[in-house]
């Protein structure tokens, strides 16, 4: 993938193999110095039972540059966050495991939920919100990243190149976003990227006709990856969505709060690999099913906030100018899969464009029949206001589960 490409929108920063990575790590050591770098891994205890996460471990271990380790545990019980502790206790950085079902955890969002300002469900965006706020409760760092804990390619470059961005104070950048090929297994991966996003970013562009985000969001080579880093002075003011539209939320909070040159995507690795969702297509609420609905009404959301009108009509001609547009880009990817050796299944492929193309009348729906929904979670800004005590106390929280259990 070395390319020198720019399309004008956002700045691509691409890995030209020009540069052994020990150079940038020395640099990334001296810009620690002065601007500390935290690493936020939100993972599910499921995952510490897996492969990827033991090689993860290994490899975070040489990192010298990281000033902090924040891990976000979901779904464990006592015993299993007692092991948890235990599985991270190689990490040689600064460490936490912030316990998210703990008595104490549960007791500080029932405090929320009391002032109406709770995270309306479970699962990575609340994960992440929780992680970013004990981050802000620490008040010492600069410069955060967050990557996801499934990665079977994991390798510490990885993690260099997507700090350096915003750990660079030369750089003007203020989020960086991380892009790689999605190939393993003799596949051509990526799913959802390929088959629902580009494509309806496609047909967007001509049923309701040229918009600035629609552009935005078509620069980014892999607009899902779940890396990214950004500097910790946005934070606060960060709207974190609370379903599975975690990834083009934040894309849209840099849109919204950010100058398009504040922003750039970052090359991380030549191949990627991670656990695959099943399609789950005869359950709504789960997979990729469950996924591309939260996705399209992300996107559906953020359009009509900036003021696009959506009515049921819209909906059916961007159905059908998915489906084509979908159909045509399947053609390019089996072309370019061929051409590569790698295999693609194409009956299984129009099938998931079938369901994608379901699920963009389902979340045009539910975007249509729920005007007043709230998906994001409140900024941290807004809960500090509701309750300047909160920070500090779910700090103090986090601190005792450790020194406790």
């Amino acid at each position: 993938m070395a390319d020198f490409h720019q399309n004008g929108n956002i700045t691509t920063l691409h890995n030209l193999r020009m540069r052994e990575i020990a150079e940038m790590e020395a640099e990334l050591r001296v810009f620690a110095a002065s601007r500390k770098i935290t690493l936020i891994l939100p993972c599910l205890y499921s995952e510490l039972e897996g492969d990827a996460m033991p090689h993860i471990l290994k490899e975070l271990a040489d990192v010298k540059y990281l000033h902090r380790i924040i891990i976000g545990l979901d779904a464990a019980n006592e015993s299993q966050y007692r092991h948890a502790k235990k599985f991270f206790k190689g990490l040689n950085q600064n460490h936490i495991v912030i316990w998210n079902d703990s008595p104490r955890m549960l007791a500080l969002g029932a405090r929320l939920k009391a002032m109406g300002i709770a995270p309306s469900e479970q699962g990575k965006g609340k994960n992440v919100w929780s992680a970013l706020g004990y981050l802000m409760s620490c008040s010492d760092c600069a410069v955060m990243a967050i990557h996801d804990c499934d990665i079977l390619t994991y390798d510490k470059e990885m993690l260099a190149r997507l700090v350096y961005p915003v750990a660079n104070p030369t750089f003007p950048y203020q989020v960086a976003k991380g892009y790689y090929a999605r190939i393993g297994g003799g596949n051509l991966n990526g799913r959802v990227t390929r088959l629902l996003v580009s494509p309806l970013l496609i047909a967007l562009n001509r049923v309701i006709g040229p918009r600035d985000f629609i552009d935005y969001l078509r620069s980014f080579r892999y607009p899902l990856s779940g890396e990214f880093a950004m500097r910790t002075a946005i934070l606060p003011d960060l709207r974190i969505p609370s379903d599975w539209g975690l990834e083009i939320g934040v894309l849209s909070e840099a849109w919204r709060n950010l100058a398009p040159k504040a922003v750039c995507q970052v090359e991380i690795s030549d191949a990627y690999d991670h656990k695959h969702q099943q399609l789950s297509a005869d359950k709504a609420e789960t997979g990729l099913n469950r996924m591309s609905t939260d996705i399209c009404k992300a996107i559906f959301r953020k359009l009509a906030a900036d003021g696009t009108v959506f009515t049921p009509n819209v909906f059916r001609t961007l159905k059908a100018t998915y489906y084509r547009s979908a159909l045509d880009l399947l053609d390019s990817y089996c072309s370019d899969a061929q051409m590569n050796g790698l295999e693609i299944d194409r009956h299984s492929e129009e099938r998931t464009i079938e369901l994608f193309a379901e699920n963009i009348m389902r979340a045009g729906q539910v975007f249509l029949d729920n005007p007043h929904e709230t998906p994001f979670i409140p900024t941290w800004n807004r809960v500090h206001a509701a309750d300047p005590s909160f920070l500090s106390d779910m700090h103090a929280a986090a601190q005792a589960d450790e020194a406790e259990y």
